[in-house]
């Protein structure tokens, strides 16, 4: 059974840092894109960054790019977002997805090509 579990969200000061965990089960990580959305209140679910499966490529959002890092360990089957600089905009619950990266092809960028997702975490970013 496939399973996301989502960690490391929090309430944090404006300038703060998290590193949010996505804990991969029931499949390995190489050959599969992940991504990280997030939804705040009121707003659509956006794309905040995006893993290949099939290099090293990543993406970010022009929002959280040079604050955000996406990063992951097959070994430990999981992926992390490491968060610097939070401003209050990116309060939100935060999810992980993934989906399987055919040979040839870039990483999906869109939520609704991704088929597995978790459950969120909820970063909260005020003084």
């Amino acid at each position: 059974q496939v399973q996301l579990v989502e960690s490391g969200g929090d309430l944090v000061q404006p300038g703060g840092s998290l590193r949010l965990s996505c804990a991969a089960s029931g499949f390995s990580l190489p050959y599969y894109a992940i991504g990280w959305f997030r939804q705040a209140p009121g707003k659509e679910r956006e794309g905040v960054s995006i893993s290949s499966g099939r290099d090293t490529s990543t993406y970010y959002a022009d929002s959280v790019k040079d604050r955000f890092t996406i990063s992951r360990d097959n070994a430990k089957n999981t992926v992390y977002l490491q968060m610097n600089n939070l401003k209050p905009e990116d309060t939100a619950l935060y999810y992980c997805a993934a989906e399987f990266q055919d040979y040839g092809l870039g990483p999906p960028r869109y939520s609704q090509e991704y088929t597995y997702w978790g459950q969120g975490t909820q970063v909260t970013v005020s003084s």
